[in-house]
């Protein structure tokens, strides 16, 4: 899912330049979506982005990766997808931050914060495309949106040629990264018209759904595509994961307090699967 981006430097420098507007200024350019606040415990929180507009399976995936997140991970209204496309621009440098600042707004610090991008790439970030933009959303520019979200616990997932370049730069105990394809690969399947690329059919349509251990899910999505590619003759990708093992044990000892409290719950101890 490569892209040869134009003047380059210039694009990059228009999305910082955006990502430092003022919140003042974005509180005036759309109205708050309405998520749902934290409750005790660990909360989990989705912002899925489909960033290239001119072919619709970067809406598909975004979409999709939504849903199946929120069932694996057990989360409800706790989710904002956004996505362009060839008739309109709802992934813009505004209306991502300003959905890093709704989450802001609710997040407590046992929550985690799922931040997920799809796209074309390249060796220096993800692209976005829409009507008015053509930029690209660089790891510096996710790192400075992962800090404004205030959310500790960080998964950052992207589904883009050379995505490798995000699991180098952010990785760390609390951040989990995972990606497409290594810094110096690409990866397959943004096909106008298809539901999901290679990465994202693995990932979230067949080794997520019921399996809420995304290290787990990683691990089978990566055979998956490995062995599709090698059908299909093309060099690997070779996806990546790295860093989050603070976020892993809280996702883990959520699903054991989720376990704890549905026994607590039952009426006897024999219906009960503890």
């Amino acid at each position: 899912m490569s892209w040869k981006a134009p003047r380059l430097t210039m694009l990059m420098a228009s999305l910082a330049l955006v990502l430092s507007l003022s919140g003042e200024a974005l509180a005036q350019s759309a109205a708050p979506k309405r998520i749902a606040a934290s409750q005790p415990g660990t909360d989990v929180y989705i912002l899925s982005f489909g960033l290239w507009g001119p072919q619709s399976v970067f809406e598909s995936e975004a979409k999709g990766a939504a849903r199946v997140l929120e069932s694996s991970l057990k989360t409800r209204n706790r989710t904002i997808v956004a996505f362009n496309s060839k008739r309109s621009s709802g992934a813009t440098p505004r209306t991502i931050r300003r959905a890093v600042q709704n989450v802001r707004q609710v997040i407590e610090p046992d929550d985690v914060l799922v931040f997920f991008l799809t796209s074309h790439g390249t060796p220096d970030g993800a692209a976005l495309v829409a009507k008015g933009y053509e930029m690209l959303v660089t790891p510096e520019d996710v790192r400075q949106l992962l800090q404004e979200s205030g959310a500790h616990y960080r998964v950052v997932i992207v589904s883009a040629c050379y995505s490798g370049v995000f699991a180098e730069e952010l990785a760390d105990q609390r951040t989990l990264v995972i990606t497409a394809a290594a810094a110096d690969r690409p990866s397959f399947g943004c096909r106008d018209g298809a539901t999901w690329t290679y990465f994202g059919d693995a990932f979230f349509n067949r080794a997520m759904r019921g399996e809420g251990r995304l290290d787990v899910a990683f691990q089978k999505a990566r055979s998956l595509v490995t062995r599709r590619e090698e059908r299909e003759g093309f060099d690997p990708s070779k996806p990546q994961i790295a860093g989050g093992s603070e976020v892993l044990a809280r996702l883990a000892e959520r699903d054991k307090d989720s376990a704890r409290q549905t026994c607590r719950s039952a009426r006897a101890g024999a219906r009960a699967a503890c």
